[in-house]
């Protein structure tokens, strides 16, 4: 397969500029869009990005989300479009903008593959997810239903639980470090989650984009490794700080109940949680080989939740 010209929407943002670095390191022409300062603010660590992406090699592209023809211009330089506006409540929600992009995708006429922001739990399957965390995925599901009436070649690539808000904090909700005292413990702790290595994802989602076997379909970042229950997690740390942690566990009724002390973004977060760690929607997840990106690109190797930990020893 020859390689293929990749716009990037959303490149300075946290899956962003690593699907940039993926795209670059499997050899596409890489375009970033560069949204004017109007838009950024005075960002000075977005326009540092930038540079960076273009001494890297790759095409800078002057477009904004509130001027269509220069949309239309942008997505025209390219083969494949990936976004990756945030969607994540506790920094900023954008996946709506989208629908200015499959506009513009739509009256270019020219895209062979378009990857929505996605990047987390299949939206297709969390209609049953917690208010108001529902609102991530019925947003995505908006986004979806235009892709597909404009009917523009899509992959959506789910990857569960992104490692650094999971791993970090041992699945302990609002909690990015692990610790080294005491650890809190979702219920009984044994239903399992599905923990990605961000660079992981990139590298996959990369992979996809001029794939015949994933045109139209969605594909799931699974690695057979990475599917642990938190006290699975729990131990692998214990085991690379050589102490047991104490363990805190955390009733269903508890956790909710100090939803109400938490602002609106901090309850979309409580809410995912909840779905996983204390309903165990992943634990069901039953997908095929054909599905499944390690299974897809064997020649990949994954970060498991052993190497991913390391860093933090």
């Amino acid at each position: 397969m020859g390689k293929s010209k990749i716009l990037i929407v959303g490149g300075t943002g946290y899956m962003g500029k690593r699907l940039v670095k993926a795209s670059l390191a499997q050899g596409h022409e890489t375009y970033v869009m560069q949204r004017p300062e109007t838009e950024i603010g005075v960002d000075i660590d977005k326009v540092e990005t930038l540079i960076s992406f273009k001494k890297q090699g790759a095409h800078l592209v002057p477009a904004s989300f509130e001027d269509h023809k220069s949309l239309v211009e942008a997505v025209k330089l390219v083969d494949n479009v990936i976004c990756a506006v945030s969607g994540v409540h506790i920094r900023s929600h954008s996946i709506l903008l989208q629908l200015k992009l499959v506009e513009a995708i739509k009256e270019a006429g020219n895209v062979k593959r378009y990857i929505p922001s996605e990047f987390g739990m299949d939206a297709a399957k969390m209609k049953n997810a917690m208010e108001p965390g529902k609102v991530a995925f019925d947003d995505k599901m908006v986004v979806r239903k235009a892709i597909e009436e404009a009917g523009i070649p899509f992959t959506y690539v789910s990857a569960n639980c992104i490692a650094a808000y999971w791993l970090g904090g041992l699945c302990q909700f609002g909690k990015i470090l692990p610790p080294r005292d005491h650890v809190i413990i979702h219920g009984d702790g044994n239903l399992k989650g599905i923990y990605v290595n961000e660079d992981d994802i990139a590298t996959y989602a990369i992979k996809t984009i001029e794939d015949p076997r994933t045109l139209n379909k969605t594909i799931y970042i699974s690695p057979p490794k990475n599917i642990l229950s938190q006290r699975e997690v729990v131990q692998k740390w214990e085991k690379l700080i050589g102490k047991e942690l104490h363990k805190i566990t955390l009733s269903k009724d508890d956790f909710l109940a100090s939803k109400n002390v938490l602002d609106y973004g901090q309850q979309v977060g409580l809410s995912h949680y909840h779905d996983i760690l204390y309903e165990g929607f992943l634990t069901s997840l039953k997908i095929g080989d054909e599905e499944e990106a390690s299974k897809l690109y064997p020649e990949v190797k994954y970060t498991t939740v052993d190497e991913y930990l390391k860093q933090y020893v």
